[in-house]
């Protein structure tokens, strides 16, 4: 995800460059999206278990705010989701039906608390890379 987290970022990404490689439309959004979810649950031998919201499957659910001028007209939600959303727009997150993201806010931890981890974590893999 280039260090960047976002996931919207990396699908606008993909479609944008294959515009340049092949021609525009060559990979279209809702192709994007489709990469994403149940092709990214197929590669990792998932499908089964996630990649798409189906009876069985876990509950890995997101809800985006649509409502910001940045995602403005909103005339096809999968052009909107891949072209124009971005994480920060990510309101809920959903894994295996435990909310963990609510109104934008962490259910089970701090984001103090994250960034302390976070810090120390890059501090160990510094140390072991030697700088």
């Amino acid at each position: 995800c280039n260090n960047r987290l976002d996931m919207f970022e990396e699908m606008r990404l993909a479609a944008l460059l294959q515009s340049i490689r092949l021609e525009p439309g060559a990979l279209t959004a809702r192709d994007a999206l489709w990469m994403a979810t149940r092709s990214g649950a197929r590669t990792l031998g998932l499908e089964h278990e996630i990649g798409s919201v189906e009876v069985g499957k876990k509950a890995d659910l997101i809800r985006v705010r649509r409502r910001d001028v940045h995602l403005a007209p909103d005339v096809d939600p999968y052009s909107t989701l891949v072209y124009a959303c971005r994480g920060s727009d990510v309101v809920t997150t959903m894994v295996d039906g435990v909310v963990l993201v609510d109104a934008g806010e962490p259910t089970r931890v701090s984001r103090p608390e994250v960034a302390a981890v976070a810090a120390d974590a890059a501090r160990t893999l510094a140390a072991r890379a030697g700088i």
